[in-house]
């Protein structure tokens, strides 16, 4: 599809990707203490537990080495010393929430994100995951997933996480030109990432994610379409194909490269049309912002039935009202509160093995915060919004937005709401930020931008 140039330039701006409203920036860090945060989770525990389960996301952050691309918080060493320690603290900080629970939790998704999961070996993956099952109850639909690295995820990892109950792996891919990944800090042959899909097939692995990113510094359209070619032969049963984030101010490792080696914003825009389009061809559906997915995958299928759900892990199919982040950094949902730990390792442990929470910001949410978050999952999930009783949130300038966005095509407006036009998944992080009034409200600074560029 070819976007209008002022269509890029105008929207080309920075926005957050929405994996939770507020955004983590607007958090009412004064507002907000351990015991509040508890009090919350205990509330959304005793109203969803027992009907839908938990979420439970484990931050497992060490790194061999850092990737230059990579926005995740992470710990860089190779000193394996740390698997054993680490496990024991997140095992503790667990048993804080199942007592705060008062009953087992009945556990209906987990996921392990890094960092790099496959950094923890076999054994010490299989000591962890025991380790929360024995004060678990598994719901009959439960679904394990994790991270891996394709040149460190071995069959060894497969088999022990399988037999722990994992069923989905998502491989970070990238990019696979060398040039590209030489200037990213990202070395990893085909071979390699072949090699680790094929084991995962062969130990039992239902589905399968890459994860590749466009807009990095040196990628071509002939580079970006050989990767996604490729990927493609294995068949993997999702993609997530996301713009690279540049932001040295955060991220120095990314001043490795200046902002001339990177694609400008009309390229980086083709650069993800002439992906999208390939993926289309072969058969995979766009699903959300930046996600595909086979007809096959429950993520597709969660995409038809409008049951799918965004939280900070991205899209998933299965949605619940409490979602605990479990290590250093890891953010968490109940419903009505966010909250988030201590980012540094040293500091999380040290507050965990004191005998009390990690958590270090939060965010008690408004019932006009309930409603944005409803209005924004709506158009993240569903490409429409329907006003029903939201008619009294919308003001002024929101209307005179959603007309332009009309009028551009990025929307179709009709008596009771709007929908997402196929041009307008383009600019699914803008048209949620019509919506976004704590972001709206925000004075510009001399500041650096807190967001990534939406193109």
């Amino acid at each position: 599809m070819n976007i209008p140039e002022e269509l890029i330039k105008k929207y080309n701006v920075p926005v957050p990707r929405y994996t939770s409203y507020p955004t983590v920036p607007f958090w009412l860090e004064e507002k907000f203490s351990a015991s509040s945060w508890l009090t919350h989770v205990k509330r959304a525990f005793d109203e969803t537990n027992d009907t839908e389960g938990i979420t439970l996301y484990i931050h497992l952050p060490f790194c061999e080495s850092l990737c230059t691309y990579c926005a995740c918080n992470t710990r860089i060493t190779i000193n394996h010393a740390v698997e054993e320690n680490y496990i024991n603290v997140v095992l503790k900080e667990w048993e804080m929430y199942c007592d705060t629970f008062e009953k087992k939790p009945i556990l209906r998704d987990l996921h392990l994100g890094g960092g790099t999961p496959t950094f923890f070996s076999p054994e010490n993956l299989s000591k962890l995951l025991d380790g929360i099952y024995a004060k678990s109850i598994l719901h009959p639909q439960f679904l394990c997933s994790f991270e891996g690295h394709p040149n460190n995820t071995s069959f060894e990892h497969l088999d022990a996480l399988y037999n722990a109950g994992a069923r989905r792996v998502s491989y970070g891919v990238q990019d696979l030109n060398l040039k590209v990944q030489e200037t990213i800090n990202r070395v990893q042959p085909f071979e390699n990432v072949k090699l680790a899909t094929d084991n995962a097939r062969k130990v039992g692995f239902e589905s399968i994610n890459f994860d590749l990113i466009y807009g990095l510094p040196f990628q071509t359209e002939e580079s970006v379409l050989e990767t996604i070619d490729a990927v493609i032969s294995l068949k993997p049963e999702r993609i997530a194909f996301y713009s690279y984030a540049h932001v040295p101010w955060k991220r120095p490792g990314q001043r490795a490269y200046t902002e001339a080696d990177l694609p400008n914003n009309d390229f980086k825009r083709k650069l993800y049309e002439v992906g999208k389009e390939r993926l289309l061809e072969m058969g995979y559906t766009d699903v959300g912002m930046d996600h595909f997915a086979l007809p096959s995958d429950l993520l597709y299928k969660a995409y038809q039935n409008k049951s799918m759900h965004r939280n900070f892990m991205g899209y998933t199919h299965v949605r619940t009202d409490l979602l605990i982040g479990l290590g250093a950094s890891a953010v968490s949902d109940a419903k009505y509160a966010y909250a988030q730990n201590a980012k540094k390792v040293e500091e999380y442990c040290g507050l965990i093995d004191e005998g009390s929470l990690a958590v270090k910001k939060g965010h008690v949410l408004t019932q006009e915060d309930l409603k944005v978050r409803k209005q924004i999952l709506d158009i993240c999930c569903n490409g429409e919004l329907m006003w029903n009783d939201y008619v009294d949130a919308l003001d002024l300038n929101m209307l005179i937005q959603l007309n332009a966005m009309h009028a551009e095509g990025l929307i179709k407006l009709y008596q009771g709401g709007f929908r997402v036009t196929e041009l307008g998944t383009a600019f699914l992080r803008n048209i949620c930020l019509v919506f976004d009034r704590r972001l709206s409200e925000h004075k510009a600074s001399d500041d650096k931008p807190m967001f990534s560029q939406a193109i």
